[in-house]
């Protein structure tokens, strides 16, 4: 322990204080990995998904990259989809955004980044996507959160299309897919209305909540 030995004594307070708390807490947890939920969220150090929901570790299983972004072709995300839902059985899969995302910010900009603009090419993608309604929208601030929101509604779209869940609804298993985003300067949580639970729900879902702007 060279280094960070800081984060190391964190980690025993933590662990005593869990187990003066509740004795039985790691013995249950590696028991048994139950989670009710899948997380899809952003990277972003000021979103930890246990926190901002309440919940304690194993209740979440969680799936995080720059703006949130599920795409066809990437096997890490759709590897973890695929175990939440044939493996855990997990009912609710919920992605994520945040207000005031940097992937987002970057996506905005007419500017290079480096590596990551291959990344945020699928963010810029979904602006083009809804050029005109975001045009309409005179503030920058508020153009800007309403692609965080539109980039959590076409995620939700991309969960929804992906074989792993048309499979599992197909074969009658119980799956709702939510969007939410949250707000770095209240800490709260916000439900865009869009939860999906069976295919044919799709289309009209999404045309709503792509036409529903956020106060």
């Amino acid at each position: 322990m060279r280094t960070l030995r800081q984060l190391f004594e964190n980690n025993r307070q933590w662990a005593r204080r869990i187990q003066k708390e509740s004795p039985e807490f790691f013995e249950r947890l590696q028991a048994v990995h139950d989670p009710g939920y899948l997380w899809i969220g952003c990277s972003d150090a000021r979103v930890p998904a246990n926190e901002i929901i309440g919940l304690p570790a194993g209740e979440v299983f969680v799936h995080r990259n720059v703006a949130n972004q599920v795409i066809h072709t990437d096997i890490n995300c759709l590897s973890v989809i695929q175990y939440a839902v044939d493996v855990l059985r997990v009912p609710h899969i919920i992605v994520c955004g945040h207000y005031d995302c940097g992937g987002v910010k970057g996506a905005c900009r007419a500017e290079s980044h480096g590596l990551i603009d291959n990344w945020l090419r699928h963010v810029r993608d979904v602006i083009a996507k809804h050029r005109a309604a975001l045009d309409e929208i005179d503030d920058p601030g508020r153009r800007q959160d309403r692609v965080c929101e539109l980039n959590v509604i076409e995620q939700v779209h991309n969960v929804c299309r992906t074989t792993i869940v048309q499979e599992a609804w197909s074969r009658g298993q119980e799956l709702a897919v939510h969007g939410w985003i949250y707000r770095l300067s209240d800490g709260l949580l916000q439900d865009l209305d869009v939860c999906i639970t069976q295919p044919e729900e799709i289309s009209e879902v999404y045309r709503l909540a792509c036409q529903t702007e956020r106060k």
